[in-house]
């Protein structure tokens, strides 16, 4: 997302950045395997667990080593996939970042660049209920620059257990909710993948929130503790100009909902239906009040238009 990145609270590991990769062996000692630092407890799928340092010369290429296979779905590019993971430095054996320590596990749309291009690759093709580790080399990685605490040129190593799989529809479908209201923005019905029409009328803006079905599915509700994978058009009532649109990437978004701080955004989607597309209308009170915020002036109301493609 460009300027809704900051509505979400994100792992400083998985903001990503890098190039390209493929396999190498590494060298093999007591605490390694198969060209990988070993797991030196927590082996088991759920458990985290810890790694020994790396020893020898780090794989020039990515390097995927399968410690125990699921029996659950293969992820292919455009799955949302839930994971949890542990990683440290090559040179390092204590970890930078974990996910079992949070307690939450963490939402990806794979191959949609939201992570670090080793992550992308590691895990495309692997069974759901896998443990993997995955060695990831500079260029896909975190490069000459670092990120935080990982050093430039660092090659990064970690374990992921695979969670679960979905699969993203490419559009919210259900049945068309007549838009009889002439001072709220009219948005488009088309279930075809493309951006739906936004359209905000000259009126005084309401002043309450305002979630209303555009398009009706039977799916279950959203919980205000949900995942749900998400396209959306942002537009500031006062022009009706979009200031944000996942369709410009054509990559949906993940919003785990009780990271997502702007709240006529989370409210409106919650009891909402999943497959659903929805019309959002935010008053200040319920978007950014009297701050700026990512360019957007203050005091703004927000209109989106959001397809609630699924949920993790």
């Amino acid at each position: 997302m460009r300027r809704l990145a900051g509505l979400l609270v994100v792992p400083l590991l998985l903001l990503s950045t890098a190039a390209c990769g493929g396999d190498d062996k590494g060298s093999d000692s007591a605490s390694m395997k198969n060209g990988l630092p070993a797991i030196t407890a927590g082996e088991k799928f759920g458990e985290k667990p810890t790694l020994s340092k790396g020893e020898g010369d780090p794989p020039k290429e990515l390097k995927v080593n399968v410690i125990s296979e699921g029996k659950g779905a293969v992820t292919k590019k455009g799955d949302a996939l839930q994971v949890n993971y542990l990683g440290q430095a090559w040179d390092s054996d204590k970890p930078f970042d974990n996910s079992f320590d949070r307690g939450q596990p963490f939402d990806l749309t794979l191959g949609a660049g939201q992570v670090i291009k080793g992550w992308d690759q590691g895990l495309e093709g692997q069974k759901v209920g896998s443990r993997i580790e995955i060695g990831i080399p500079p260029e896909l990685g975190y490069g000459a620059q670092g990120q935080g605490d990982i050093k430039p040129n660092a090659t990064l190593v970690f374990v992921v257990d695979i969670l679960k799989a979905v699969t993203i529809p490419k559009s919210a479908t259900g049945t068309p909710v007549a838009q009889e209201d002439k001072d709220l923005p009219k948005v488009g019905t088309n279930t075809d993948g493309k951006a739906p029409s936004l359209t905000v009328p000259k009126t005084d803006p309401p002043t309450k929130l305002v979630s209303n079905y555009v398009l009706e599915s039977k799916g279950e509700p959203v919980k205000a503790t949900d995942t749900v994978v998400v396209n959306y058009v942002a537009a500031l009532w006062k022009d009706g100009k979009v200031f944000d649109s996942t369709y410009t990437t054509g990559k949906p978004a993940n919003f785990p909902l009780p990271q997502l701080t702007l709240k006529g955004l989370k409210d409106g989607l919650v009891g909402k239906k999943i497959g659903s597309r929805v019309l959002i209308v935010a008053p200040p009170s319920e978007a950014f009040g009297d701050q700026e915020k990512q360019g957007i002036p203050k005091n703004s109301t927000l209109v989106f238009a959001v397809d609630i493609l699924t949920k993790m």
